[in-house]
């Protein structure tokens, strides 16, 4: 494998070898994506949360009518870093995304490093989602007049006598079992429901222009300018689905033609469905009466559009479900791809016999991700989704730096523009978003990295494969 001894813990994935057959059958998946249902899996991914849920948010406590201003902060740091995940998925079409970027250009340590944060970060962004979705069904239930126990409505401290989110608990569980049943049937709903979101996003669009009162986006910045980065850094999670698509990068047909494609195609029609949709949103209503949970669909309800305010709604808790599948998808194959590479249990990487999909880690993060939507404020949760992935924007826009001047000579079927310096300002955003965000997000960071080294040292440090290629190439050169 062109491994030398001694390398420890920056030894690297060779990249000339990346496409070979890596372990047993039952740890392979199955090729069977196209371009437009990558892109559907991208565009799923992105619209969702920004739109639906975290718009209305952070427009009412964080940016007011410059939450506009934060998704094209949050958009223009994502697009620099998305040119960096498009040059890596063309050159290395392997499951693990910036997890195997990372592996095969700046050692195992950096791999290993942002596939754990991956972890953490997906898994709480497919909760903070059920959470939105969780809201809209409130909204739904309350315009037919139907009551529930009050119990099972809301995490502990958000509501009078709220004990879990149950709804939002058991739609995790239900995205999971959908990703169980093979990538072809779940990437075949994905599809469809994306089509019925942008549908409803572009009604909303549409019709909310003709109600926008321009007397509602001033002041622009109430918050001060400082408030509209400090909601680039809570939306920005809500622009980078592709890299959780690009973690299918395997199960594509083509994955070195279409993988660059679909990162592309994907951010650029959300973003501009996000901007016109935030002028919306803003024009329609004075931001203090947006409402966080559920705010296009009180809006439309404050300028008397009641029937249009369901059909939001519900197209809202359809299309969100495809966050869940993206990031639910995204983390399930981060976790297969460190666990064939044995830095986590091989256990993990064991494939369904019927449907070769990773059923042992699906099950496991659709219960870890219920549990959290069940018993964590969406602004909570939504903490927990951050920091560590603006990190790993950071850690692919370096190494593809690194990559260009050390193997120019690799074939790339897409090629970064402006190198270095698009990648850098993916870099500086980066880093500049992190600045933003609460104290309390930090200590959760430190904590979730601290039992991260701890295992990684313990265990995935002599386990990992190419720990294993190191000894046998050490024992054969004594031998010798």
């Amino acid at each position: 494998m062109g491994l030398r001894a001694g390398q420890g813990v920056l030894r690297r994935k060779p990249i000339d070898h990346i496409e070979e057959p890596e372990g047993a059958a039952s740890q392979q998946l199955t090729r069977a994506l196209g371009l437009w249902q990558l892109t559907a899996i991208g565009v799923g991914g992105i619209i969702g949360a920004g739109i639906f849920t975290l718009a209305g948010t952070v427009a009412n406590g964080k940016a007011g009518p410059a939450v506009l201003i934060s998704f094209l902060i949050a958009g223009i740091a994502s697009a620099a870093a998305a040119f960096s995940y498009a040059e890596f998925a063309g050159l290395i079409p392997k499951a693990g995304s910036a997890y195997t970027y990372g592996y095969a250009v700046l050692g195992e340590i950096a791999g290993w490093f942002i596939g754990w944060d991956l972890l953490l970060e997906y898994t709480a962004i497919v909760a903070v989602v059920a959470i939105g979705i969780s809201g809209y069904f409130g909204f739904l239930l309350g315009e037919v007049g139907l009551d529930l126990p009050h119990w099972m409505l809301g995490a502990p401290g958000t509501g009078p006598g709220h004990r879990v989110d149950l709804f939002a608990a058991v739609l995790c569980l239900l995205i999971a079992y959908l990703l169980t049943l093979g990538i072809k049937n779940a990437a075949r709903f994905e599809t469809v429901v994306v089509a019925l979101k942008v549908l409803v996003v572009i009604v909303v669009i549409v019709v909310g222009f003709f109600h926008i009162d321009t007397a509602n986006y001033h002041p622009f910045f109430p918050f001060g300018v400082s408030g509209a980065f400090t909601g680039a850094a809570t939306v920005f999670f809500a622009v980078f689905g592709y890299d959780a698509m690009s973690t299918a990068a395997e199960e594509s047909k083509d994955a070195q033609r279409h993988m660059p494609r679909a990162i592309m195609y994907s951010l650029v029609i959300s973003m501009v469905l996000y901007v016109l949709a935030c002028l919306v949103l803003t024009g329609m209503q004075n931001y203090k009466s947006i409402d966080p949970e559920s705010g296009f669909s009180t809006a439309f309800k404050s300028v008397g559009l009641e029937k249009l305010a369901d059909v939001i709604a519900v197209g809202a808790i359809i299309g969100i479900l495809t966050v869940m599948f993206t990031f639910m998808l995204g983390v399930t194959r981060v976790w297969f791809s460190m666990s064939r590479d044995g830095l986590l249990p091989k256990w993990f990487a064991k494939t369904s016999e019927t449907h070769h999909v990773p059923t042992r880690v699906t099950w496991i993060v659709g219960c870890a991700s219920a549990v959290i939507a069940g018993f964590l404020p969406i602004g909570e949760a939504a903490e927990l989704t951050n920091i560590g992935i603006l990190l790993a924007f950071v850690v692919v826009c370096i190494a593809v730096i690194v990559l260009r001047y050390k193997r120019p000579d690799l074939p790339r079927t897409f090629r970064t523009p402006g190198m270095p310096l698009v990648p850098a300002i993916g870099v500086c955003f980066s880093l500049w978003l992190i600045t933003f965000l609460e104290w309390q997000t930090w200590v959760r960071f430190a904590v979730w990295f601290v039992i991260g080294m701890v295992i990684y040292f313990s265990y995935s440090y002599r386990r990992s494969e190419l720990a294993k290629a190191e000894r046998e190439s050490a024992e054969s050169a004594g031998d010798a």
